[in-house]
């Protein structure tokens, strides 16, 4: 039921860090991927990894804004492998800006990238799963979907959002056989979190506020983004999955 043979992943974000991570886990599961980031020179380190370990990977430099033609891209996308089956909505946002220094711009940039391009990138994407009545959606939501931390009042508003538009999107498309559902990640060593991961202190007291005693290690996404991906979540719709080693359970 975890076997991804045949079906193509997009991952955006898949320059670095959580999409990164994802587009490897996808490959070794089977999939081909469609690695989307704004860096070519990364995004050819994604593809080189996935090629080296047997699997098939292109890349789609692509700056993910809303004047960009998310239907070009999504046409891009399927002229490679065939139509999407699984989207990784995975590149975001996290300016961690004072609350007095948010301005318009900074707040419109969060959105978009974080909550807008999501759901435009998803509904492009819809009518090649529709088509197969068969189809995957994965957003990223956070810590910060439910909690306030500092120097992230746009980031949790966005993130607020995602959790709802996962479920709003499961409502619209479930019953086409396309399930959407969102992992919500802990504190995981990736670029929008290393100045947490600068400051040992931090990384102590926040280990310590999870119910297993850790922080995460990249390799902790695998299991639960290929299971969402795959026909043994066939049954799950609409739900945000906390991947935190039990940060929100204490």
């Amino acid at each position: 039921m975890l076997d991804l043979n045949g079906k193509t992943a997009l991952v955006t974000g898949a320059t670095s860090g959580i999409g990164k991570q994802q587009a490897i886990a996808l490959s070794a599961a089977g999939a081909n991927i469609v690695a989307v980031g704004r860096r070519a020179d990364r995004l050819k380190e994604t593809c080189d990894e996935v090629s080296a370990a047997g699997g098939k990977a292109v890349s789609i430099q692509a700056d993910l804004t809303l004047d960009a033609s998310i239907e070009e891209l999504a046409k891009n996308a399927a002229s490679h492998f065939g139509d999407i089956d699984i989207l990784c909505n995975t590149a975001g946002v996290n300016l961690r800006q004072n609350v007095d220094d948010i301005s318009i711009e900074s707040w419109q940039q969060t959105i978009d990238l974080n909550l807008a391009i999501p759901f435009f990138l998803a509904r492009a994407l819809v009518p090649g799963m529709r088509a197969k009545k068969w189809g995957r959606i994965i957003n990223v939501a956070s810590l910060q979907s439910t909690r306030a931390f500092a120097n992230g009042l746009p980031y949790g508003a966005s993130k607020g959002g995602i959790s709802q538009l996962t479920r709003a999107m499961a409502e619209a498309w479930s019953s086409d056989g396309i399930n959407t559902n969102a992992i919500a990640p802990g504190f995981f060593p990736t670029e929008l979190t290393a100045p947490v991961f600068e400051d040992n202190a931090a990384l102590e007291r926040l280990a310590a506020s999870t119910a297993i005693g850790r922080n995460g290690n990249m390799e902790d996404l695998d299991g639960i983004t290929v299971f969402l991906a795959s026909d043994a979540s066939a049954y799950i719709t609409g739900q945000v999955i906390g991947v935190d080693g039990g940060f929100t359970a204490k």
